[in-house]
């Protein structure tokens, strides 16, 4: 008796969700508390690169992961390689990481030197 071949969609399906799984968990903010945040601090370091722009913040010696939108959003909203250095004064208006112990949030607007960026317009507080 011949054998039947067996489909390899199951697998096919596995697959694509292994891949896609992460990019899920990364993306949104739904790693974010609700509520909005304010963070003041001094920059420690740029980058402007995949999958977000993020800001390494120094506040009272503690560094702080702020991250931005893609970099073509970020780079949209004004804010890019000439708008910042790092020692600049930053104030970063978004949400916080649900982790409290983590030092991690995703900001809607920055302000640096004088000039407000908003990455999200829509998450971002009246001006």
């Amino acid at each position: 008796m011949p054998r039947r071949a067996r489909s390899g969609a199951p697998f096919v399906v596995l697959g694509i969700a292994l891949l896609v799984a992460p990019a899920l968990a990364h993306h949104g903010w739904s790693w974010t508390d609700d509520g909005q945040f304010r963070l003041e601090g001094t920059i420690n370091d740029i980058y402007i690169g995949n999958p977000h722009a993020t800001l390494d913040v120094d506040v009272e010696g503690a560094i702080w992961r702020v991250e931005l939108a893609p970099p073509s959003r970020t780079i949209a909203a004004g804010f890019d390689e000439d708008a910042a250095d790092p020692g600049d004064e930053v104030v970063a208006i978004g949400n916080r990481s649900r982790d409290e112990s983590e030092r991690r949030m995703k900001a809607a607007r920055i302000i640096v030197n004088g000039a407000t960026y908003d990455v999200y317009p829509g998450r971002a507080p009246p001006a």
